[in-house]
């Protein structure tokens, strides 16, 4: 498996929000993470990809073993995330907001910014010609020069992906990437993450959207409690007891539900 967890645990105090739970992603597939509110989803995310350090149970990617690196570290390996709330900043441009997610990538420190060294021009301008790359990518180009407090929902959205985008990832955890746009934008989203994975990227997704999910993954993981209760293709979680009962309410209108 190209990311892999074993007895992954996350405890905070008397609370466990992940339970031993195994998961497997697969590279270039898009996998889901589905449950209900306070399922422990986005922990899981935060702990793979090192901002929770974990309590119990170890994480691989790409063989490596990663479950005490720090979320910097896990970055430069190759693992970029975004979060439920665009974490961009407001006041700042598209383009600045993108530009700050290469400087990943770069190494130039205090003395090259005081002295303007050659390496921080280098740099500067790989930096740019990056977010140019991927706000083409995504689709923002028109939107690179304005305000992120003036642009709408969707072209923050693309805008966090871009951020993500711009650190060089093999594979991007996107926090309920859909929350907060309407239809036609959520198959807008659609269409890019399709287009990430066509070009080598893996994408592993937190989403409530029950339509969306079981048009766009591979592989589902459910989530209850902590706990993993249940995996498969859509049409198995579609069709899982155990998962319509703890998650989807029960009935078939609950699974197809938006």
């Amino acid at each position: 498996m190209f990311i892999e967890t074993k007895g992954l645990t996350k405890a905070f105090g008397g609370l466990t929000a992940v339970d031993n739970v195994d998961v497997g992603i697969e590279k270039g597939k898009i996998t889901a993470i589905i449950g209900p509110n306070g399922a422990g989803k986005s922990t899981l995310f935060n702990v793979i990809s090192g901002f929770y350090p974990t309590t119990k149970g170890t994480i691989t990617f790409n063989g490596e073993d990663i479950t005490k690196k720090k979320a910097f570290n896990v970055a430069k390996l190759g693992i970029a995330r975004t979060f439920q709330t665009t974490n961009l900043f407001e006041q700042a441009t598209v383009m600045d907001n993108v530009i700050v997610g290469h400087r990943l990538r770069t190494k130039s420190g205090v003395f090259d910014a005081l002295l303007r060294t050659p390496r921080l021009k280098r740099e500067e301008r790989e930096s740019r010609e990056k977010a140019e790359e991927v706000l083409a990518f995504v689709g923002l180009t028109k939107e690179a020069n304005r305000l992120v407090s003036d642009v709408s929902q969707e072209a923050k959205k693309r805008a966090a992906f871009a951020v993500a985008l711009a650190t060089d990832p093999e594979v991007v955890f996107l926090d309920e990437p859909a929350a907060g746009v309407n239809p036609d934008e959520t198959d807008g989203l659609i269409d890019l993450m399709h287009k990430m994975v066509a070009n080598g990227l893996t994408v592993c997704l937190i989403e409530h959207k029950m339509q969306m999910i079981m048009e766009i993954a591979d592989h589902i993981v459910v989530l209850n409690q902590g706990k993993k209760i249940a995996e498969g293709t859509p049409e198995e979680i579609q069709n899982n007891e155990t998962v319509i009962q703890a998650y989807l309410g029960g009935g078939d209108e609950a699974v197809d539900a938006n």
